[in-house]
């Protein structure tokens, strides 16, 4: 895919994977839109990708999961006149607790966010890029997204969601010119342990952020509905899907159990 000129939206931008899409693609000559809640974060890194690559770099605070935040952020789009070719839907998290013990506001966010507004953000821009017969779209899905995860149930579930409805929507875009990718990284050495409530000790070595994003820019080139980010990391999604059901929640429940000790 060419990427030179094109302009990326990239929710969850300040840090972590986003930011690494954000550094990689204006790299690659992509204008962005970078969005999340921490501004003076976005516009440090603006600033920055703009000033080494000569790209544009536009900055919209905002908290996804309030509500209309979705509208708001589509509005503020059409008002910058901007054409989004790219659209990466990485902003997301995770409450790693019992359902009973978590908090039912976090909860309700974390869908929202997870699910809600990845869905509200594609569903415009899906038709938007159909109109212009191409673009593409990055959904950031897991590897918790292959079988459920006790601690972290809902954070799962909103994962799988997300691998099957871009997978499906690979499908239905292949006529139109648009590219959709669920990308499902492991462990990756970004802040999500620490918001997730969780030390991440058991969960084995983490990918860098430049190896999850170059990984997913291979997948998206090659035309594949959805990709494992690491090797060890297919190896296991794929353990999971041939394991009886019971066996697999069983050892996914150990991979995080440790981290609830204290």
């Amino acid at each position: 895919m060419e990427y030179r000129g094109k302009t990326a939206l990239i929710t969850g931008a300040s840090g972590g994977i986003g930011a690494e899409f954000a550094r990689v693609l204006a790299a690659r000559g992509a204008h962005l839109i970078l969005v999340a809640r921490s501004e003076d974060k976005l516009k440090a890194l603006a600033g920055d990708l703009a000033d080494r690559h000569g790209i544009r770099a536009e900055v919209i605070a905002a908290d996804l999961s309030a509500a209309g935040a979705t509208d708001d952020l589509v509005d503020e789009v059409d008002r910058l006149g901007q054409t989004v070719d790219i659209l990466v839907n990485n902003a997301g998290f995770g409450v790693h607790a019992d359902l009973v013990d978590a908090d039912p506001k976090r909860i309700h966010d974390q869908v929202a966010l997870n699910v809600g507004v990845l869905t509200d953000l594609t569903t415009v821009f899906v038709k938007r890029m159909v109109q212009q017969g191409s673009g593409a779209i990055i959904n950031l899905s897991s590897l918790a997204a292959f079988q459920p995860v006790p601690h972290l149930a809902v954070y799962a579930a909103t994962k799988a969601y997300v691998l099957s409805f871009s997978e499906a929507l690979w499908w239905e875009c292949k006529p139109h010119g648009v590219k959709v990718l669920a990308l499902c990284p492991g462990a990756t050495d970004t802040g999500f342990f620490d918001a997730a409530g969780a030390d991440g000790q058991a969960v084995g070595p983490r990918r860098s952020t430049r190896q999850v994003v170059e990984t997913a820019l291979r997948a998206l080139d090659a035309g594949k509905p959805s990709v494992v980010d690491g090797l060890l990391n297919l190896i296991g999604a794929v353990a999971s899907q041939l394991a009886p059901r019971r066996l697999a929640v069983a050892v996914a429940e150990l991979a995080v159990r440790p981290s609830l000790r204290g």
